[in-house]
């Protein structure tokens, strides 16, 4: 019998009107409401101040964080408009602010090329901020409008007179929505490098003003565009062939600037833009590129000899070690979702394919010796992925003919079940005798790792599965690797590092991430990879014992007790397996930090300064962290 209390009728519909849809899923419009959401609210701001400088209309942007989560971004164009829209019988200044699909971004004069084409931005920055105050300057007058929680104050008002045009905005993103309000000045900063390097001919000045004793400022204005850029890319990077290649040239009414240049690396490196937004996922602008590319590395291979006519090289190889920025300025950008990650257009391709086919021609014509260097970088590529693949197949073939026989250094839980199995990867025999003992062997499984794997960094697959190490824990996981990759079969949903709270601790949980990044970034993805945190402090009261986390958490807990005595944990090792399991593998009481791509990316670019060919970065990088390091290990 139906429940007729479910029924399904006129009266259960929501109709969200204004604003309420963007904060009732605002991961709709800003991607998450997470920390990456909350800096897209900046972007947003400011993408609307660039818009201004892409059509001449301003040089120079400001960007300042306040006391009290308060973010303030200024610019010298034109200003928004105040007077009163037709339509709305509002000021235009109130509709752009409170109503979707609002701007002038839709086909009018205002902007030709611009990168907030939905005119949601601002009014989603409105949303999903408790006070947002816009300040514009503009026919000679100054106007002001605050809102509380996208609600205005007020009508706009005029507060005095100027010769400046201009708008200011201030906002305070609301903590109903952004669970942790916490800007990073790096992430900030990097966003507004690039765009400077985007648009030529900008200042652009970034102000952090939370700590009135520690004000921060720094600065960015470059005349050399996407060229200037890829020499930031690849600084202090071996650079294999001499020469970059430029070109910036219109085609059919999309003007396309593309730099590349190799470097002696193996990932490559490719952004793509639109309108100076940053393409995370690619697009059409990407493919025409990628298709260019690798049909001229083919083409001049064989024209030279190298290639007989039977072979071909791939995009991963003529790919490998290669650094290129792709930007496009288009009319009409369709994206693929309000956070603009991917773009759709098609005449984006055909433009991009045919202006990078014809100036490399040339570029490969010109310089015959950057051009050998590159096809027999992606000759060396081409074999080192036939012996890959002969290498994957082994690993493959391993994992099916074993069966239930999986790695002798892994002790496998009794679970079937993927979503509640966790497998544990420890370092070393001590701390995995003592996790094995620690577990629980119902949904717990330990694979032990012998000392720190592989660096893969810098080695192609072939080498990276000639590792017993990797290759067990591949097997162990169920997933194959590369082509064979399949998520699906991934034989637990939480794979946890659990390494010692030390040095090499720390060396080694890198290493694994750097793993992760390069070869399994779909389980990063998808959620599945884990940092224990085990305890660095064990402090007995009495006949009471704690644990510590951090300094900060011992300093507290001793704060007003007399007799106490602290024994600092240097490894997993020195716990008994009581001990490992309450502090570290019990799911009630232990601590797991969830690994982001954005924590194993930067994981990765600390380890290529590090362990990299080039000693500069990593002399650079000691000098200025060593005033920050804690319990160096001696």
């Amino acid at each position: 019998m139906k429940n007729k209390k479910n029924e399904y009728s006129a009266d259960a519909i929501q109709v969200l009107e204004g604003l309420e849809p963007v904060r009732k899923r605002p991961g709709m419009y800003i991607g998450s409401t997470g920390s990456k959401g909350l800096h897209h609210l900046i972007y947003e701001v400011v993408d609307n101040s660039l818009d201004e400088a892409i059509g001449g209309f301003a040089d120079h942007i400001k960007v300042s964080l306040l006391k009290d989560n308060m973010v303030r971004v200024e610019d010298n164009g034109r200003g928004i408009p105040v007077d009163i829209h037709e339509k709305t019988k509002k000021s235009a200044l109130e509709t752009i602010l409170t109503t979707l699909h609002a701007g002038g971004k839709f086909g009018g004069s205002a902007y030709k090329i611009s990168g907030g084409l939905h005119g949601v931005g601002i009014s989603v920055v409105c949303a999903l901020s408790t006070y947002l105050k816009a300040e514009v300057k503009k026919d000679g007058g100054i106007f002001i409008q605050e809102y509380d929680t996208a609600v205005p104050r007020d009508k706009v008002k005029k507060i005095g007179e100027t010769k400046e045009t201009g708008t200011s905005i201030t906002f305070k993103p609301d903590n109903l929505i952004f669970k942790e309000i916490n800007f990073n000045r790096k992430v900030i900063l990097d966003h507004l490098r690039q765009q400077a390097y985007l648009t030529k001919g900008i200042r652009i000045d970034f102000y952090d003003l939370r700590d009135e004793e520690k004000p921060f400022e720094y600065h960015f204005y470059f005349e050399g565009g996407i060229k200037a850029y890829l020499n930031y890319l690849i600084r202090d990077i071996k650079i294999l062939n001499p020469n970059p290649f430029y070109v910036s040239k219109e085609k059919d009414g999309v003007l396309v600037e593309v730099a590349l240049q190799y470097i002696d690396e193996i990932e490559p490196t490719e952004e793509s833009f639109t309108n100076n937004i940053f393409t995370e996922e690619g697009g059409m602008h990407l493919t025409g590129f990628r298709t260019a590319l690798t049909r001229l590395i083919n083409d001049y291979a064989k024209k030279l000899g190298i290639l007989k006519n039977n072979e071909k090289l791939s995009g991963d190889d003529v790919r490998e070690g290669l650094v290129a920025v792709v930007s496009i300025k288009i009319v009409d950008p369709q994206f693929e979702g309000q956070t603009k990650s991917k773009l759709g257009n098609p005449e984006a391709r055909t433009a991009v394919e045919a202006v990078t086919g014809e100036a490399l021609a040339d570029f490969l014509d010109k310089y015959a010796r950057d051009t050998r260097i590159i096809i027999e970088k992606s000759l060396l590529s081409a074999k080192a992925r036939q012996a890959a693949r002969a290498a994957r197949e082994t690993v493959l073939r391993k994992g099916i003919l074993e069966g239930l026989s999986l790695p002798g250094k892994l002790a496998d839980c009794t679970s079937k079940k993927p979503e509640e199995s966790e497998l544990y990867l420890v370092e070393g025999d001590s701390a995995g005798g003592s996790s094995r003992q620690a577990r629980d062997r119902r949904f717990q499984a330990i694979l032990s790792l012998k000392g720190k794997i592989l660096n893969v960094e810098r080695v192609r697959i072939d080498k990276m599965l000639a590792s017993a190490e990797i290759k067990n824990l591949i097997i162990a996981m169920g997933t194959a690797v590369a082509e064979d990759f399949n998520i699906e079969k991934l034989r637990y949903h939480r794979i946890i590092i659990m390494c010692d709270a030390d040095s090499d601790g720390n060396h080694i949980k890198t290493l694994i991430l750097t793993l992760f990044f390069r070869y399994f970034k779909e389980i990063i993805d998808n959620g599945y990879l884990y940092i224990a945190k085990p305890p660095l402090y064990k402090i007995q009261i009495g006949k009471e014992a704690k644990y510590a986390y951090s300094d900060e958490e011992k300093d507290n807990l001793i704060k007003n007790i007399k007799k106490f005595s602290i024994q600092r944990y240097k490894g997993l090792g020195e716990m008994n397996p009581e001990q490992l399991w309450e502090t570290t593998m019990d799911p009630k009481k232990r601590v797991l930090v969830q690994v982001t791509i954005e924590d194993a990316q930067e994981a990765d670019k600390v380890f290529d300064t590090l362990m990299g060919k080039e000693v500069a970065p990593r002399k650079r990088f000691i000098q200025l962290s060593a005033k920050n390091v804690r319990n160096l290990d001696v």
